[in-house]
């Protein structure tokens, strides 16, 4: 067989696997939504560096708790899951520097706190009233602080 057609094989394989890993990124947001209202959602895992270390992801709420998915990730469980009675809202802030381009267009930082430490969501301004109405409403005795 010639080098040609084992290159164009080869091309196709890889164009098919690229195909299948789209289709299954919207099948799991799909499954994702189904258990309720999902939205994008950035998590900062690295604050070092002023404006890097943003990964972006999809957010929704279960209960008394906060899932953040990875966007581009196929794992059906949550990267990072933050209780109700232990993150309170602290402040929100436009993106700056090269957040604005690491971040979706309409986005507000938002920094909440949490008892691991502080931690930097960004999200839709109205995601953040949501955000704000469910830290809100949570049952009485708990200790969160919007």
């Amino acid at each position: 067989m010639p080098l040609w057609q084992l290159l164009l094989d080869a091309a196709g394989a890889v164009l098919v696997l690229v195909l299948l890993y789209g289709l299954a990124l919207v099948i799991r947001r799909r499954v994702l939504s189904r258990h309720g209202g999902t939205f994008e959602l950035s998590y900062r895992v690295r604050s070092e560096r002023a404006g890097r270390g943003w990964l972006l992801g999809l957010g929704r709420y279960s209960g008394d708790s906060l899932e953040w998915f990875r966007i581009f990730s196929l794992a059906p469980r949550p990267k990072r899951v933050w209780l109700r009675d232990g993150l309170s809202y602290t402040s929100h802030r436009d993106p700056e520097g090269p957040e604005r381009v690491s971040l979706y267009p309409d986005h507000v930082v938002v920094r909440c706190s949490s008892p691991k430490g502080d931690l930097e969501l960004a999200m839709s301004t109205s995601s953040l009233t949501g955000l704000q109405a469910w830290l809100e409403a949570a049952p009485p005795g708990t200790a969160t602080t919007v």
